[in-house]
């Protein structure tokens, strides 16, 4: 970072300027490159991402701070915050058993959301014993803010978790397009913290930050600092630590030089095991219904734990087998984030268009290739709800591909098998789809 961008954005805090002298320093610097900041569907850019996770020996306090802009033809009304822990990653049955025993709660976490300094409404999205998901309103009991096209809006929001829950990592997502994201960990400095870091890359693989955390002393306190301008829509930071002050804890994760070493870590089971080549058993409805709620349980957390190493631009699923329990159940999460996970039990294929299409695929249990898989366009599904009620769901394109695939997990198929004779899967360092949708024929159209 060069000393007048440096001033340029100290001045933007000392003055309140919402980022403007930041930007008017971008665009008067010469041989500056472009930003890669392009709106998204909900028009949001976010021009400064700033987080803070300070720990005062018993207790974490994450605080974020974005300046967004709307960029949109319409005004935005809420803006989507995520909190997502792990206590011992690289084993995922003790931490299941940890956050079943002590969940996360709301009213523990004490959320507190502010626009340019007013208070902000919120409400739960989603709700897991280690996974959080909220929506962030421009409004409260005052009324109502909207971002408005062309404005800007600094959104800061604050919460606290004990480190009884917390893992020891924090990790930064890229879901908006970013001019500049940064981090700053303080702990304390008698602890004597080591921090270091991993960016997960379009191919999926762990590499090194490509430069360290800087490390300053502030008295009692050990600031550690990291940035990034222009970071790539998808990508993933992650910052982890070690305080040598106290004694080596056994939560220590493995190595995760690959793919499927985070599948692995995740707790997914992996391509070979017995249980992915079986038929699952299915579930007795009603009378099993609590079995099948806590096995539902058990999907989401594994799935919250695979979020963390991969993004999913295309949506994402999980069957029961994969974890390791011949029951037939899945859950599908589509690629539109505001829709709702679609949970499966007992579900069967009984319609299929005759159009199909061919696309690439990957699978949790073999994560390291892609394969090109032909699927039918559209699928009916039979499948029963915990009431024991049947239900028929009409499914298409990315939907009945996903849910095609974790089906054919509880029938102890993996994709490979409908791969054309004579394609083989392809490294994962090859494929140049992670993060984005699968495309598909307008309506109207067919494709066979």
């Amino acid at each position: 970072m060069t000393a007048s961008e440096d001033f340029a954005r100290r001045a933007d805090t000392a003055l309140s300027a919402a980022g403007e002298l930041w930007r008017a320093w971008r665009l008067a610097s010469p041989g500056r490159p472009a930003t890669a900041t392009s709106p998204t569907a909900t028009g949001l850019v976010v021009e400064d991402d700033h987080a803070e996770l300070r720990y005062d020996g018993t207790l974490f306090h994450a605080t974020q701070r974005r300046l967004l802009r709307n960029d949109g033809p319409q005004p935005v009304t809420r803006y989507m915050m995520r909190i997502s822990v792990d206590r011992y990653p690289g084993q995922p049955e003790r931490s299941n058993a940890l956050y079943r025993k002590r969940p996360l709660r709301w009213d523990e976490l004490n959320l507190t959301a502010t626009c340019d300094g007013e208070p902000m409404t919120w409400y739960p999205k989603a709700d897991r014993d280690a996974f959080k998901e909220a929506w962030l309103c421009f409004e409260n009991d005052r009324g109502r803010f909207p971002l408005y096209p062309g404005q800007h809006a600094t959104v800061r929001y604050s919460y606290v978790v004990d480190d009884g829950r917390w893992g020891p990592w924090f990790q930064r997502a890229v879901r908006l397009p970013t001019s500049h994201l940064s981090v700053d960990l303080i702990f304390p400095a008698g602890l004597d913290p080591v921090v270091w870091g991993t960016e997960t890359s379009t191919t999926a693989e762990a590499v090194p930050l490509r430069a360290p955390p800087t490390r300053t002393g502030n008295g009692p306190r050990t600031v550690f600092s990291w940035g990034i301008d222009d970071p790539p829509m998808g990508a993933r930071y992650r910052l982890e630590w070690r305080f040598r002050a106290r004694s080596a804890d056994d939560s220590a994760r493995p190595e995760l030089r690959t793919a499927t070493d985070r599948m692995k870590a995740a707790g997914i089971v992996q391509a070979g095991e017995p249980v992915l080549t079986r038929q699952a058993a299915p579930f007795n409805l009603p009378a099993q219904a609590s079995q099948a709620r806590e096995l539902i349980d058990e999907l989401f957390a594994a799935l919250q734990r695979v979020r963390e190493h991969h993004v999913f631009g295309k949506g994402m699923g999980i069957a029961a087998p994969q974890i390791g329990i011949a029951r037939a159940a899945a859950i599908v999460i589509p690629p539109d984030p505001d829709a709702d996970p679609l949970i499966l039990l007992n579900p069967r294929v009984i319609s299929e268009s005759a159009e199909t299409d061919e696309q690439y695929e990957g699978c949790l249990s073999f994560f390291d290739v892609r394969g090109m898989v032909p699927r039918p366009l559209r699928i009916e599904v039979a499948c029963t709800s915990l009431d024991g009620q049947q239900h028929v769901l009409s499914l298409d394109t990315a939907m009945a591909r996903l849910t095609a695939h974790e089906i054919d997990h509880l029938y102890g198929k993996l994709y490979t098998s409908h791969m054309r004779e004579g394609t083989r899967p392809i490294p994962v360092a090859e494929y140049r789809g992670t993060g984005n949708a699968w495309s598909y024929p307008a309506p109207g159209t067919h494709r066979t």
